[in-house]
């Protein structure tokens, strides 16, 4: 296996790959390869922290880094960061290449002077790559209660002592408007998104609560969802508000 930094060539294969990995596990669909297409040209982008993983000339994983923001609470803000989508084969998947190529990326951050990271995942996974529970830091997450133990939002001190030296005891992480690039411009994405071979969405055990976009009903399975009008499953939206592709 060898790392090496993301070049122009691998963008199509890398978003493919993104769009491999990624796909039915969070939601139906994804939407994180279209993160990356268009993460490369946001300036909170980090060039030097972008990195592939090669079997041979093929491509299995991925990942990149990002500018942050902490935002303390007498209002001022410190600088952070953040990283993902980190994105493996499913060939190559429970085989270790991903806490490889995360262990790799984090002393290459380390390098640089990147002193703090904030982000969202498994903590089963990610303890082993040395995060820890963000809250038990005094990093709050902006979607959860402040006395909340978020489960899922994850912090780790690259460089020890790295809050203290900033005068940091508590503050509020947001995730770089960046990620959101999808659900703020569903046009975009979907014209993306039908460059792509076309795969079956579905609703999976194990996915992030779905809900109605109209009404907020949950989405537990797929006949609480809505149809479009070639009678494909809509997951956006309820059988009760969205049917043969027009609302009800």
């Amino acid at each position: 296996m060898h790392i090496r930094l993301e070049q122009p060539k691998d963008f199509r294969e890398v978003e493919n790959l993104t769009r491999e990995a990624f796909w039915n596990v969070y939601r139906p669909g994804c939407t994180e390869h279209f993160v990356l297409h268009q993460y490369r040209t946001n300036p909170d982008f980090i060039p030097e922290l972008d990195f592939v993983m090669e079997d041979g000339d093929k491509v299995i994983g991925h990942v990149m880094f990002s500018k942050a923001k902490l935002i303390c609470d007498d209002g001022s803000q410190k600088d952070s960061w953040t990283f993902g989508p980190i994105s493996i084969h499913p060939d190559y998947k429970r085989k270790g290449y991903g806490l490889k190529l995360l262990q790799y990326a984090l002393e290459k951050a380390r390098e640089m002077g990147v002193g703090f990271l904030c982000m969202e995942g498994n903590i089963e996974f990610y303890r082993h790559a040395g995060f820890g529970l963000a809250s038990q830091m005094g990093i709050h997450y902006h979607a959860e209660p402040r006395d909340a133990e978020v489960p899922y939002f994850l912090a780790q001190e690259l460089i020890p002592g790295w809050l203290q030296s900033n005068g940091i005891t508590e503050a509020t992480y947001c995730p770089p408007k960046g990620y959101f690039v999808a659900d703020e411009n569903p046009e975009a994405f979907e014209t993306y998104e039908a460059t792509f071979p076309q795969k079956e969405k579905a609703l999976m055990e194990g996915q992030l609560p779905q809900f109605c976009q109209s009404c907020g009903m949950p989405l537990t399975r797929t006949e609480d969802c809505g149809t479009n009008a070639d009678g494909s499953t809509n997951f956006d939206y309820c059988q009760y508000c969205y049917q043969d592709g027009r609302f009800l």
